[in-house]
């Protein structure tokens, strides 16, 4: 009697990494996602500014998805109590940056941004985080935000036993303004389309304006600042091209109406109506997206948009972000300052 040995079968590959993203985020050939909260890659140059009179709260605004927004309200303006006459705030929803897979409103570099724009304006800030890529694609950090402007909607015409306190005494609903930076400058964006196009309805709530720090848009044709990003530049096209792989729905390019908001299936800006807000552009000119900014300004001009650009000479992508006590910052926060308040 023979016998035969049966040939073991190979044993399938582990996965393997994908795409490696500031080893904070890594995406596996299975599908799978390794995501990490250690941030100490990305750059902070000054710390926080010290002793701002600021106070600030987390507040869910989507129990759906668990998400929250930080809430900064100064204390020198009537806003914080002491039995001072209150004063109106300005509200700014502010979105950060990460192109749409990365960080949260808790890095300090933006918990340090938002304390400045809250003391130096003043304003009433909420800083909102939203679903993350690759776990949540996009549209998905687009829909939350709308998620956020619901809830505040909601807030402006909930009974002064429902509403947030802070809300109540200090927001200025009549002075709504949309606001991030890099893939938050996107959402801004979207946003204010969606506001514009009618999708997004606001009232009593009055959008008063869009702003926008390098906003992180794309396209399949680079511009020339965009191919001219050496591979290496750590802000630079690279990084870009790898983060839309990451958000964008799988087999998207970046045509997509997320990504560019000129390509089909984009909301035509001509067709906007008057509630689509003034709009304000700030534009390092070292960042590898300085001309693709560029043309979406002239584009929203040529629609008739009332926009204003601001170019900052020798800045790079996202320098409030990891500079937020440094000159450019300082200069980004008298522009802002102008623009919400006027004068």
């Amino acid at each position: 009697m023979s016998s035969s040995a049966t040939p073991c079968s190979a044993a399938p590959a582990p996965p393997h990494v994908v795409e490696d993203c500031f080893g904070v985020v890594q995406l596996l050939s299975d599908g799978t996602v390794r995501r990490s909260t250690d941030y100490s890659a990305l750059p902070l140059v000054g710390g926080v500014p010290p002793d701002l009179p600021v106070e600030w709260k987390d507040v869910v605004y989507d129990d759906t998805h668990g998400l929250r927004l930080r809430m900064y309200r100064p204390t020198t303006t009537g806003g914080g109590g002491g039995g001072e006459k209150q004063r109106k705030l300005p509200v700014l929803v502010y979105f950060h940056g990460g192109g749409f897979c990365l960080a949260s409103f808790e890095l300090i570099n933006f918990h340090a941004g938002a304390l400045r724009l809250a003391a130096e304006l003043p304003a009433l800030v909420l800083s909102a985080d939203y679903r993350l890529a690759p776990e949540h694609r996009l549209p998905a950090a687009l829909d939350d935000a709308e998620s956020a402007f619901s809830w505040l909607r909601a807030q402006a015409t909930a009974s002064p036993a429902a509403a947030d306190p802070w809300l109540a005494e200090s927001a200025d609903f009549g002075r709504v303004f949309v606001i991030g930076d890099s893939a938050g400058g996107n959402i801004s964006h979207h946003i204010s389309v969606r506001h514009g196009s009618g999708r997004l309805p606001l009232g009593p709530l009055r959008l008063a304006g869009c702003v926008m720090f390098w906003p992180y848009f794309g396209g399949e044709e680079p511009t020339p600042s965009e191919a001219a990003s050496p591979p290496g530049e750590p802000l630079g096209t690279a990084l870009f091209d790898q983060m839309w792989r990451l958000a964008l729905p799988p087999g998207a390019t970046k045509d997509h109406p997320a990504a560019n908001p000129f390509a089909p299936g984009s909301v035509p800006l001509g067709d906007l109506g008057d509630d689509f807000p003034p709009a304000l552009v700030l534009d390092p000119d070292q960042d590898a997206l300085h001309d693709r900014v560029a043309d979406y300004v002239a584009r929203l001009r040529a629609a008739g948009k009332a926009v204003e650009l601001v170019v900052f000479p020798g800045q790079g992508h996202a320098f409030f972000v990891t500079e937020p006590c440094g000159e450019a910052s300082d200069e980004l926060i008298r522009v802002v300052r102008r623009f919400v308040h006027g004068g």
